[in-house]
């Protein structure tokens, strides 16, 4: 995918979003047509559906390992990113790709790493998620405008600009739906349009 459709685009994303969400409708169709259009459930281990008690409130053991998972990889990827060559490289492919590769890093490597490492977090994120959600046909397009969401929200390019507009995301879908159902996609998306107005490149990302 990488190598034959995306490299060829360039470091453009609208065009990689585009051809990816083509691609999207593609993998959706295969996917129904190898597995059929039933619901599929994912049993986490047994002791992972215990409750524990914090508070006084009963909060799944389950949901309190998601958050914790999320949590390492979020360091670990932070830690990559600021503390080693990779992650230097990384960045730098990211500000300025030709003058990266005029200082000798191969950026088609990195690209290509970035996109193999992208897809095994979705996939290891789906797992997990899978098994709290469920799983049937459809899911990926409702994830899909949440996670642009998060991006324009956080902004392109920041690791921590993910992390919180993942965390605002959450809070006002939820919050939204449980307090102003009617109304709750615009408490999703009313911010996202503001922040477009006010700032274009998000909340933390890169001008």
């Amino acid at each position: 995918m990488e190598r034959v459709f995306l490299r060829p685009l360039g470091f453009d994303p609208l065009r990689q979003v585009l051809l990816t969400v083509g691609f999207a409708f593609l993998f959706q169709q295969a996917a129904l047509d190898i597995w059929s259009g039933n619901n599929f459930d994912i049993n986490p281990p047994a002791m992972l559906t215990q409750s524990i008690v914090v508070g006084g409130v009963y909060l799944p053991l389950y949901r309190a390992f998601m958050i914790a998972i999320a949590a390492v990889v979020g360091l670990i990827l932070w830690l990559a990113m600021e503390k080693t060559r990779i992650g230097a490289a990384v960045r730098a492919t990211v500000d300025d790709a030709e003058m990266a590769r005029g200082v000798g890093i191969d950026t088609s490597r990195i690209s290509m790493f970035i996109f193999a490492l992208g897809a095994f977090l979705a996939a290891m994120g789906g797992v997990i998620g899978g098994a709290f959600l469920g799983v049937y046909p459809g899911l990926d397009f409702e994830m899909l405008p949440l996670a642009f969401a998060v991006v324009i929200i956080g902004g392109m390019g920041s690791l921590g600009g993910a992390a919180i507009g993942a965390l605002l995301v959450g809070l006002a879908d939820n919050f939204g739906k449980a307090l102003f159902p009617e109304v709750s996609y615009f408490t999703l998306y009313a911010p996202m349009a503001l922040i477009l107005a006010i700032k274009p490149t998000g909340l933390f990302g890169r001008e």
